[in-house]
């Protein structure tokens, strides 16, 4: 249902449920928690699918009939997707999205999790709740209207209208538009994983909003191993190593 595997010091997370078209159940959800914490040692993270065709076609719709008839399933429900969402979001290192085919509902939540969005030409979303006559989670929401505005997001929850590839980068849905968003991400990924993985994580740090710490960390670097490794590189024109 969900994949680990590493390449040196790039890891990645891929949706692989091919019968469902990678739909993702409460135990999917809670899957890509604890992948995402498995993968936390790692200096970068890719998040694909193993299907062809296909990112995510979202929640899985089938546990929506058992919701609909239990009441205490509800609430399972939206905490499952709320751990996997916010395990993704909070992983220390960069994220790295690479959605090839259709990414609808709560897939688009997920990725918005990302750092890095990467949207290949068979890419297209939607954000379909409405449809079936459910909200979307407000932390979702919130990101989602951070991400392309009050209005692209209105437009986007409020019809669940398909957005392409080209559209999606145009609105800043994704960051990225690549012929095929794997090898692109993988290439970014290894650019990532080649720099002094400390400091990388100081500036993820410091994109996710100010801290307390983060001027003394400024600092401190200056002092580090990294640091001397990377002028020392830098004097003898040679590439550092981290």
């Amino acid at each position: 249902m969900i994949q680990i595997s590493r390449d040196g010091p790039v890891a990645t997370i891929a949706l692989a449920r091919p019968e469902a078209k990678n739909a993702l159940p409460i135990a999917a959800w809670q899957a890509i928690a604890a992948a995402a914490r498995e993968v936390s040692d790692a200096r970068v993270v890719i998040l694909r699918s193993d299907v062809v065709g296909i990112f995510s076609a979202g929640a899985d719709v089938r546990e929506f009939e058992q919701l609909q008839g239990e009441p205490r399933l509800r609430a399972q429900f939206r905490e499952a997707m709320r751990e996997g969402i916010e395990a993704i979001a909070a992983l220390p290192i960069p994220v790295i999205a690479a959605i090839e085919g259709g990414c609808f509902g709560a897939a688009v939540a997920l990725i918005l999790a990302a750092d890095i969005r990467i949207a290949g030409d068979r890419a297209e979303f939607a954000t379909t709740p409405a449809r079936l006559g459910l909200g979307y989670p407000q932390d979702d929401v919130a990101r989602l209207h951070a991400q392309v505005g009050k209005g692209v997001a209105s437009m986007m929850l409020f019809t669940g209208d398909w957005v392409k590839a080209d559209e999606a980068k145009a609105i800043r849905l994704v960051d990225i538009r690549a012929k095929k968003a794997a090898e692109t991400a993988l290439a970014i990924a290894q650019t990532i994983a080649g720099n002094a993985p400390e400091a990388v994580r100081q500036l993820k740090r410091a994109l996710n909003g100010p801290a307390a710490d983060l001027d003394q960390a400024f600092d401190d670097a200056f002092g580090s191993a990294e640091f001397a490794e990377g002028l020392a590189a830098f004097g003898a024109r040679r590439k550092p190593v981290y």
